[in-house]
């Protein structure tokens, strides 16, 4: 990745909570646990997901930058999510994370230097590769606009059901 695409995926990155605030703002309160299938998240599962992915990304970043080649954490999501009860967690706190974990990051990642994006990986357990700071720029850029299509399927899909 060149520098120009990889500033445009960190600027995507730093607008990622302000872009879910705003599909949220569109989500009736009704729909926010609703799950389309047994087996999916509902809209409040979702934004619980997110404030935990998005701490340990932020925590991924600091690694790549400080202790390049180490080792970090991959996590089962979905078990994460039954294990620990999404549903129980407060969704204010989880917006707030989220909020707190992009804008440290987004700021740090502002100030690396490029020789660091270009040089830096880890051993990441779910990956043959090495998890390079480009990797981890690709999938957290596009993590946040993902889960909005998915929020925004939910919630057609309520309204389907309940219209």
């Amino acid at each position: 990745m060149d520098k120009t695409e990889r500033e445009s995926k960190i600027e995507l990155y730093g607008r990622g909570y302000d872009l879910l605030k705003s599909v949220l703002a569109e989500v009736p309160a009704e729909a926010l646990v609703f799950k389309p299938e047994p087996k999916e998240w509902s809209v409040y599962e979702v934004i619980i997901h997110i404030a935990d992915s998005e701490t340990n990304a932020a925590l991924r970043a600091r690694k790549l930058i400080v202790e390049p080649g180490g080792l970090i954490m991959g996590y089962n999501q979905p078990l994460w999510a039954d294990v620990l009860n999404y549903h129980e967690h407060n969704f204010e706190d989880a917006l707030e994370v989220t909020r707190l974990a992009r804008k440290t990051t987004y700021e740090l990642l502002k100030r690396v230097p490029e020789i660091v994006f270009n040089t830096h990986w880890i051993k990441h357990p779910e990956y043959d590769e090495p998890y390079t700071f480009d990797k981890w720029v690709d999938i957290y850029s596009a993590h946040i606009p993902g889960h909005i299509e998915q929020i925004q399927n939910n919630v057609k899909i309520w309204k389907e059901q309940n219209h």
